[in-house]
């Protein structure tokens, strides 16, 4: 039970490496158990959610050699030997859904996996999952085992390419109907897919690796039947989340920080956004420079939406930054409905912000009349005042390692496996840029009640 102190009040300046990308490491391992070759990957995160993800793996069968300090693993699943991922990686993350679609066409067995986890910000049903599997001829079953939920899958006639119609670009659902369809008979067509630059990650490892996958203009993804498969080495995309909220966290301090590995082609909304409310940058060849340049300007409409819109997950610490801009802006979550639980807190350290259920935005989005509160006014300049704080989830966890690091006062920071989930070494990489934040052990009479 580590908490964060944080002193705020000090500009953050100085240079720091953006890590790999979790979104797009965590499905590659999976991707990997379609085959029983080599793959070596270069550039991956050293935190917990690949971690959970290379045990889940191992459950499987894999081999892997992860040299941390130097961001590489090695992995090879000559055999799987079991298709039953045990219960106990029950919410452990969103992962283990995405081994029905690896499994289906490597072997004949019931797939067995937990039912998924991950950040509470809404609902995130399988629904879509499920159809896309079912549509490539995988029959999946919900059961409850031992009073634990899991789902049971199996194609007792092999799996059979097909056209697969997403209602939604959900990002998962297109990745584990990827997945399934390298090993279907025929081609697969994916309409509606989710376009994101970790899907496309996942994409060119898939080439690599010895698939017959393109994309089309209409969002559209052909996927041929696989059976050659070869070794791969490849690159860990750099985690455009991570070097966006240190982008923010610099110019929000008023103080100036180079990002390297930070990638224009994949921040182009953000970086937009960012320039409209006067927030500096220069792109470099090897990274971005982010810099206060003076006063923040408010005024902005900023909606999230799937790629290349503006990424829910950069929402919570540019809502953050907007309390620092002088004037109101409006922010309209249209991909999670419940992804403003980190309001209540911000306005308890002084922000000046109001939640609407009513959608405040160019349009009507899916979550309209439902009683949703998913837009957000935010008034600025705020003064955030210390506080003790408990994280809901990873992203709000950096909105509120942001907001710490605006307040003059101490904060003290808990439920930290949230933010380890997402970002590596984070205290030290923000010591290294001037914060005045350490890690430390809850107190031995916290520890003793959490444990009774």
């Amino acid at each position: 039970m580590d908490r964060l102190k944080i002193t705020g009040g000090t500009p953050l300046n100085g240079h720091v490496k953006a890590a790999g990308a979790k979104n797009a490491i965590s499905k590659m391992l999976v991707a990997s158990l379609l085959s029983d070759k080599k793959c070596i990957f270069t550039n991956v995160p050293n935190i917990s959610e690949v971690e959970t993800t290379v045990n889940l793996c191992k459950e499987i069968g894999m081999e892997v050699k992860w040299e941390k300090e130097e961001g590489r693993m090695e992995v090879i699943t000559k055999e799987v030997k079991s298709s039953y991922v045990p219960l106990n990686f029950s919410g452990a993350n969103r992962i283990p859904i995405l081994m029905m679609g690896a499994l289906l066409g490597r072997t004949k067995e019931n797939i067995i996996v937990p039912t998924v986890g991950g950040c509470k910000i809404g609902k995130r049903p399988v629904d879509f999952h499920i159809m896309a599997l079912e549509k490539l001829g995988a029959k999946v079953e919900y059961r409850t085992i031992k009073k634990e939920q899991a789902y049971f899958a199996h194609a007792p006639e092999g799996m059979k390419g097909a056209i697969v119609e997403l209602p939604y670009p959900s990002v998962m659902a297109t990745e584990n109907a990827i997945l399934a369809a390298c090993r279907a008979k025929g081609q697969t067509a994916i309409r509606g897919a989710a376009m994101e630059p970790e899907v496309i990650d996942l994409i060119l490892f898939l080439q690599k690796l010895g698939v017959v996958i393109y994309v089309d203009v209409d969002r559209t993804v052909y996927v041929r039947e696989t059976t050659q498969f070869y070794e791969v080495e490849h690159k860990v995309i750099t985690d455009r989340i991570e070097a966006a909220c240190f982008g923010m966290a610099a110019i929000a301090t008023k103080g100036r920080v180079f990002v390297e590995g930070a990638e224009q082609p994949h921040m182009v909304t953000f970086l937009n956004k960012l320039r409209r409310i006067n927030g500096g940058f220069a792109v470099k060849e090897n990274g971005i420079e982010f810099f206060y340049q003076g006063p923040l300007k408010g005024g902005l409409h900023l909606e999230t939406d799937v790629h290349p819109g503006f990424l829910t997950d950069w929402q919570q610490p540019f809502v953050v930054l907007l309390t620092q801009a002088e004037g109101s802006s409006v922010v309209h979550e249209t991909v999670y409905e419940n992804r403003f639980g980190y309001v209540k807190a911000l306005k308890e350290m002084g922000a000046h912000m109001e939640l609407f259920t009513q959608c405040l935005g160019d349009r009507p989005c899916r979550f309209a009349n439902q009683n949703y509160e998913h837009s957000l006014i935010v008034k600025g300049p705020t003064a955030f005042r210390g506080k003790e704080i408990v994280i809901p989830d990873l992203r709000a966890g950096f909105a509120y390692v942001m907001a710490a690091l605006l307040a003059p006062e101490e904060s003290i920071l808990s439920g930290l496996p949230y933010l380890d989930r997402g970002y590596e070494h984070l205290e030290e990489k923000l010591q290294g840029l001037g914060a005045n934040i350490t890690r430390v052990k809850a107190p031995k009479e916290e520890l003793q009640l959490s444990s009774s």
